[in-house]
């Protein structure tokens, strides 16, 4: 392949990627205004006029500004890549480190990663404390915003620096097979992120404390014992000190897996409900959806690893990227930035698992716990956390990981019945 070649197909990709982007959120804000008003039957009643309403409108809000965010993203990728950005930056360490080059490598990547963060931060801004706020789903306020985003820097670079120099040496030092030696620490790295995060890393963000209802506890560790899982404990984590939206999740690996349900949860869902809830979640577990999405990113980490490897070599894998100083850095920097471009047509296979375990997991929860109750946590939960029950087919076909709104409950209501 020449440079010209890679440079064409780069940027047609990524018009073609980014007008589809814009065209499916166009489509997605055409059909939530269009059927806003009036409630889906299924929801009709359990889910006012106003709420509905509600849903749509933020529903609009974000998707507003996420046609922005794509554009100003699209644009920063031209300017990093065939636009010269990288080969900017890299001169600039060049000149300031000229006999370092593992430190300017990591230096370079840092770099354009600070970029990358400062524009994305407007957005983050204005989504928080514009549409966020206006919908009433805020609680931070700009010390603890800005406060998030210096502990979420210091934690990035405190566990990020060790993998980045492991991987900038062994590009430099290990020979041939290089990234496979990567892919090995890379994939110990992630094992030991997931024992370490509950314990470690999330408590420096949020403080969780121990489930006290012991009537709900009982019910929940009762449920734990049906379903053979085992877990470190049962935790309560404050989300309403950033945010109104409520949630549930395990988190951990192995012997360090936990069982986090938030504040706001809680305050809305009674205890069948939340049983129900819990019991989805152990429908994850049984199906081993866990396990397999780790083996899978183990595979696809395997495969573009060996693929980095074979372009790093490739010298118009650089110049048809806006590169003219090769370097093992300069390839990994690439590579993280323009996957994604071609990566992207693949959402909706990637979407379409995703939903097939919400599916399962659905059923397993109807199995152990109640599908009535279910049907009841998740209706409130869309109504509260302003979720739109009409999203545009399409666009939810290639975003989604969970299945629309409709099309779940009445999977559920037919164990219900």
């Amino acid at each position: 392949m020449t440079p010209i070649v890679l440079t064409t197909i780069f940027i047609a990709l990524l018009a073609i990627t980014t007008a589809l982007r814009l065209w499916l959120s166009r489509r997605h804000f055409a059909y939530v205004q269009q059927h806003r008003n009036a409630v889906p039957t299924a929801f009709s009643d359990s889910i006012s006029l106003d709420a509905h309403q509600k849903a749509a409108d933020y529903t609009l809000a974000k998707t507003k500004l996420g046609m922005t965010e794509v554009l100003a993203q699209a644009i920063l990728l031209l300017w990093l890549t065939v636009g010269g950005g990288l080969q900017w930056i890299d001169g600039v360490w060049q000149h300031l480190l000229p006999n370092h080059e593992m430190w300017r490598g990591a230096l370079v990547i840092i770099s354009a990663l600070i970029i990358s963060s400062l524009i994305d931060l407007p957005f983050e801004y204005y989504r928080t404390f514009v549409v966020d706020e206006k919908f009433g789903f805020n609680k931070m306020t700009p010390t603890m915003f800005f406060t998030d985003m210096v502990k979420h820097a210091i934690v990035g670079l405190a566990l990020g620096a060790p993998i980045l120099f492991a991987a900038l040496w062994l590009m430099q030092s290990a020979g041939q097979y290089w990234w496979l030696y990567l892919w090995i620490v890379w994939s110990v790295f992630n094992l030991l992120m997931l024992a370490i995060y509950p314990t470690f890393i999330a408590p420096m963000f949020n403080k969780f404390s121990p489930l006290e209802d012991q009537n709900l506890k009982q019910r929940i560790e009762n449920l734990l014992t049906k379903c053979g899982f085992k877990s470190q404990g049962l935790f309560v984590m404050d989300g309403s000190t950033r945010s109104s939206h409520g949630n549930a999740y395990f988190t951990g690996f192995g012997a360090s897996k936990r069982v986090v349900f938030f504040d706001t949860l809680l305050a809305r869902l009674n205890a069948d409900e939340i049983e129900s809830v819990l019991a989805h979640e152990l429908g994850h577990f049984k199906h081993k959806h866990v396990i397999k999405r780790i083996a899978m990113m183990f595979l696809v980490s395997f495969l573009g690893l060996a693929l980095l490897g074979w372009l790093a070599q490739q010298a118009w894998f650089y110049t048809g990227l806006g590169v003219t100083t090769p370097s093992n850095y300069m390839a990994l920097m690439l590579f993280l930035l323009v996957s994604p471009v071609f990566l992207f047509l693949l959402r909706p296979i990637m979407a379409s698992y995703s939903r097939k375990n919400e599916f399962e997991a659905d059923a397993y929860a109807a199995q152990n716990a109640s599908a009535k109750h279910l049907i009841e946590a998740l209706v409130k939960l869309y109504r509260d956390n302003a979720s739109t029950l009409t999203p545009d087919p399409l666009h939810s076909a290639f975003y989604d990981s969970h299945p629309p709104a409709s099309i779940r409950i009445a999977k559920l209501a037919v164990h219900a019945n």
